[in-house]
């Protein structure tokens, strides 16, 4: 089957976990958005899969102050802390993989701590290895910690720097979706208000009150997912903020044009 383009889409933290409770995995998100994944690819697109940290990374990275690099007088925890992330990364991934395998998909995983170096959009990396992989394979990362080439040794690599540098420098990509766990796209004032609406489109010269969990969140939270996807959009022309507790969505948006959740423009 000839490929119709790609499809490159991230599950976020607060979907596929509980981002308040350490390592508290919601494996019934997982398996929902992984059966439309399925769909996806027997509409004949080829995917790739990035997934966030949640409470599988975010939680001690911010005890440890691992987005801020070595801190000399707590090295050694630091660095304890630093392994433990991307083993519980593997963990978390490992049921990514088990419900995309579950429904006989092939995948491909590589894990950023073994390719990638520094932090945003300018990590160093081999983006290649996402497109050589042969057709039908997914290949699946996610937010991890990463060495740095400079005094501050390791630093986290954002879930959004990856997407951005997948869906811009991958080529044939046709949608970038961004799975959302708690709201159905870019609310016009914070999802906690009653009176909350979503925006059916977003730019970058439309403000919005946004609301950033810096308590847990590690890596700048919406607010860096609006600017990568604005950056991508103006590379992508469909790139949209969707509720992934509704991932049908993105069915309907692939073969109907349209569906509810935020259209990002540049």
């Amino acid at each position: 089957m000839d490929s119709k383009g790609r499809v490159v889409i991230k599950l976020g933290g607060s979907l596929i976990t509980d981002k308040s409770k350490s390592k508290t995995i919601n494996m019934s998100a997982i398996d929902k958005v992984c059966k439309v994944i399925l769909k996806i690819q027997n509409e004949g697109y080829n995917l790739v899969i990035v997934h966030g940290a949640g409470s599988y990374g975010h939680i001690l990275a911010k005890e440890m102050n691992i987005a801020d690099g070595i801190d000399r007088n707590n090295e050694h925890a630091q660095r304890n802390a630093v392994k433990k992330i991307r083993k519980d990364m593997l963990e978390l991934n490992s049921h990514v993989i088990e419900s995309l395998e579950n429904l006989n998909l092939r995948v491909a995983v590589h894990p950023p701590s073994k390719w990638a170096k520094g932090i945003g959009m300018n990590f160093k990396g081999d983006i290649t290895i996402f497109e050589k992989e042969s057709n039908r394979v997914i290949p699946v990362c996610f937010g991890d910690v990463v060495d740095r080439e400079d005094e501050f040794e390791f630093g986290i690599l954002s879930g959004d720097d990856l997407m951005y540098r997948l869906s811009v420098e991958i080529p044939d990509v046709k949608y970038t979706i961004f799975l959302l766990g708690d709201v159905g796209g870019v609310m016009d004032q914070p999802p906690t208000n009653p009176d909350a609406k979503i925006l059916e489109i977003w730019s970058k010269n439309k403000f919005v009150k946004t609301k950033h969990n810096s308590d847990i969140d590690v890596t700048g939270g919406i607010d860096l997912k609006l600017d990568r996807a604005a950056r991508i959009s103006k590379h992508v022309s469909e790139v949209w903020f969707l509720d992934g507790r509704n991932p049908n969505r993105i069915i309907e948006l692939i073969n109907d044009g349209d569906t509810i959740g935020t259209k990002i423009i540049a």
